[in-house]
């Protein structure tokens, strides 16, 4: 069981996979993070806490079940408009049209007043919650599985080292789960940036499916650049706002009349 983990390329390749799960985990954890925050508060950490569970046991799972996943990738349907559509390929295209669904749905709520009526946007019960989780944590974890696979070696004779990446993976988001869903859920801006996200991810699932493969990389670096683009503009707000009332003469007396009247 421990023979994998005692050589130079057992331990490259745990190092490896461990990264890997965690970067193709963020899409899950931000899912996770907003569709909790739709929860009641009493809730919320019981909801990423099954969802991330869940993560877990669906993907040690697939992994028991090796061989018959990497048998998903066999056409079912040859020469559909000039391409093979596998298992893998339906699952990834309801997934991606899943993910479109749910971000477009959250973006419309946002701009649409959702301020306006916050008692219903939260009337989202916790098997509801769980129930969606799921269905996209099978998504995400499929895809997953079937990149570890494709890193290692002899995927029979890494099953430990695979399990093991995986355990770390689902370890390292419990620990950061809460602070990254009350950032993402405390900042509009950062919650449409999340939603955005998933939105490319479903996009991306959807264009997986008909073998159009596009790396996530790219993905990922233009969330992060517009994520630290946002942070910046964050921090230039917070800066400025005290700027503006010592430079404004208007603003300097219109806050004394109000200091005077209360």
């Amino acid at each position: 069981m421990l023979e994998p983990f005692l050589t130079a390329e057992g331990i490259v390749s745990f190092l490896t996979l461990s990264i890997m799960e965690v970067v193709l985990g963020i899409d899950n954890i931000i899912f996770i993070s907003i569709l909790s925050d739709r929860l009641p508060a009493e809730d919320q950490k019981k909801g990423r806490l099954i969802g991330l569970s869940l993560a877990l046991i669906i993907r040690i799972f697939l992994l028991m079940i090796i061989s018959i996943i990497v048998g998903f990738t066999k056409p079912v349907i040859e020469d559909f408009y000039g391409i093979d559509i596998s298992l893998r390929d339906i699952i990834l295209f309801s997934g991606g049209l899943f993910l479109i669904y749910k971000s477009t749905a959250e973006i419309h709520e946002k701009l649409e007043g959702e301020e306006e009526d916050a008692a219903k946007t939260k009337k989202l019960s916790l098997v509801s919650a769980v129930i969606q989780i799921v269905l996209l944590d099978i998504v995400f974890s499929f895809d997953s599985i079937l990149t570890a696979i494709g890193l290692v070696n002899n995927p029979h004779r890494d099953l430990p080292i695979m399990i093991a990446a995986i355990i770390v993976s689902i370890v390292v988001m419990l620990l950061f789960a809460k602070s990254i869903s009350h950032f993402i859920n405390t900042h509009p801006t950062i919650k449409m940036l999340a939603l955005t996200f998933l939105l490319l991810i479903g996009i991306l699932l959807v264009a997986e499916a008909f073998h159009y493969h596009v790396p996530k990389g790219y993905i990922y670096f233009a969330i992060g650049f517009s994520l630290g683009v946002e942070m910046l503009n964050m921090r230039a707000k917070r800066k400025s706002k005290p700027v503006k009332l010592r430079n404004n003469p208007d603003l300097e007396e219109e806050e004394e009349k109000l200091h005077k009247e209360h």
